[in-house]
């Protein structure tokens, strides 16, 4: 008998064999409860992927709630009976023929909505279902949207195939502004790598710049140019209301290399106008999220603020708003500063924002352009005499200002830009003279030292756009302008 056998009952017993099966045992155990916990997590991760993947307007309510149905359809409006329905919620309608047609709440009497389609309404058919989604309209956001081309509504809409959800997490489109106190102070500099910006203009991280011009001035030109050019960790475009052909000429163009660092959300001219408001939103979402998880200085460029006004204007009279100021009713004049104030610094990142406003014959004080000039911290004004001489860009320095300029620039900076800028106002004010030859040098001290320093203020000025000029460079070479 062995030393570790024992006799019981009759029989022999091995102590050691014995323990070695138990442990074996408790080994197989412990392996299967641990291969059973890892299918457990890839089915969740898979499952999560999955979920993010889905609009959150094709997902059903998570709390179950019963469906209604379509009672009406009259123009951009769809009128349903869907019990517990909320304001600004998301639903899904069904249709004959075609997928299921996303749809935003935007008005309801009881359980009648008003519901205002983020699609075609083509194949909706009366009595059609009605489900709800439970939440607002939300968007996938993260590293995985550099580079990317989206929809209104946050989808791809370029050839570089589905979005990596592994990069990305669920992000509402709807957000709060910061809270004012929390946000920091303007303090640094942005450079945008345009001299006349930089040096007359100059933009603080963090600021809000409204950018006036009428069509065909150049301003899609100078925006390609400050998204190849600025200095900030992501840029974010959001075109909205234009010609389909320019969308890839901008990417390919305009914003050129910039591409890699920047994301790009547009919706054309010919999609529904409740997916034309929300590109907006959309986009400064996703400026939000570089801002607020990443802490990096985003640069957001939004053209143009006043279709963003027009699409809102077809929303609100759809929902039955008066018409109040030029026909634009007043969820407009509620909806810019509410936009407006989402950018700017917040306390770690920031977003500077630059709004296109379009402003037919010059026209500063029709109704977004006022109200625009009120909540932003700065104005540019293209002018279109300036762009027809050959200057680009075609900036008007002596209508536009920098809110911010005198908290980010050295006291030497802006004194040469002031001495510079008088003398541009001097020449302006006599240009007519001059150019008839109608002026006699020697006449006026001031106008003939403007005079000597318009060709260099000209050079100063004008800028390819494939070109960038460091900072430090331009404030030097303004520096020299003023000395000679």
């Amino acid at each position: 008998m062995s030393r570790s056998g024992r006799i019981i009952d009759g029989e022999v017993f091995d102590a050691r064999a014995e323990a070695e099966r138990l442990r074996a045992e408790a080994r197989a155990e412990l392996d299967r409860a641990r291969g059973d916990a890892e299918r457990t997590r890839a089915e969740a991760a898979a499952e999560l992927a999955r979920a993010r993947a889905t609009p959150t307007a094709a997902r059903p309510a998570a709390d179950g709630a019963g469906d209604g149905h379509v009672t009406e359809v009259v123009g951009l409006v769809v009128r349903a009976h869907v019990p517990g329905i909320a304001l600004g919620e998301v639903v899904r309608i069904d249709r004959r023929r075609a997928a299921p047609l996303a749809a935003e709440v935007v008005g309801f009497r009881g359980d009648d909505a008003l519901l205002l389609p983020l699609g075609d309404l083509a194949d909706v058919e009366p009595r059609a279902r009605v489900v709800r989604t439970g939440a607002p309209l939300s968007i996938l956001a993260g590293e995985g949207l550099i580079g990317r081309v989206l929809d209104g509504l946050g989808q791809p809409i370029d050839d570089a195939g589905p979005l990596d959800v592994a990069l990305l997490e669920p992000w509402a489109v709807d957000r709060p502004a910061p809270p004012p106190l929390s946000r920091t102070r303007i303090r640094e500099p942005l450079a945008t790598g345009v001299r006349a910006i930089d040096g007359f203009l100059t933009l603080g991280d963090g600021q809000r710049v409204g950018l006036f011009a009428g069509s065909g001035v150049g301003k899609s030109t100078l925006l390609g140019q400050l998204a190849r050019t600025a200095d900030a960790d992501v840029i974010v475009v959001c075109l909205v209301g234009e010609r389909g052909r320019e969308l890839a000429e901008f990417v390919d163009d305009a914003l050129g290399a910039g591409r890699s660092r920047a994301v790009v959300v547009c919706a054309t001219s010919d999609a529904p106008s409740l997916v034309r408001l929300r590109a907006v939103h959309v986009a400064t979402a996703i400026a939000e999220w570089f801002r607020d998880r990443r802490g990096a200085r985003v640069m957001l460029l939004v053209d143009s603020l006043t279709r963003v006004a027009r699409a809102q204007r077809e929303v609100g009279l759809s929902a039955g708003e008066p018409p109040a100021r030029q026909g634009y009713p007043p969820s407009v004049f509620a909806l810019l500063p509410r936009l407006v104030e989402r950018a700017g610094r917040a306390a770690r990142g920031s977003i500077t924002a630059i709004y296109t406003v379009l402003v037919a014959g010059g026209d500063m004080d029709e109704p977004i352009a006022d109200e625009v000039r009120g909540v932003v911290d700065g104005h540019i004004v293209l002018d279109r005499r300036l762009a027809s001489r050959g200057q680009f860009p075609p900036i008007d320095l002596l209508a536009s200002v920098s809110r911010s300029m005198p908290h980010v620039t050295s006291d030497a900076h802006r004194a040469a830009a002031t001495a510079a800028r008088r003398r541009l106002a001097v020449y302006e004010e006599h240009r007519d003279l001059v150019v008839l030859g109608a002026y006699k040098p020697g006449s006026d001290r001031g106008l003939d030292d403007a005079i000597a320093h318009q060709p260099a203020l000209e050079a100063f000025l004008t800028q390819p756009p494939e070109q960038a000029t460091p900072l430090a460079e331009t404030v030097a070479w303004l520096a020299r302008l003023g000395t000679r």
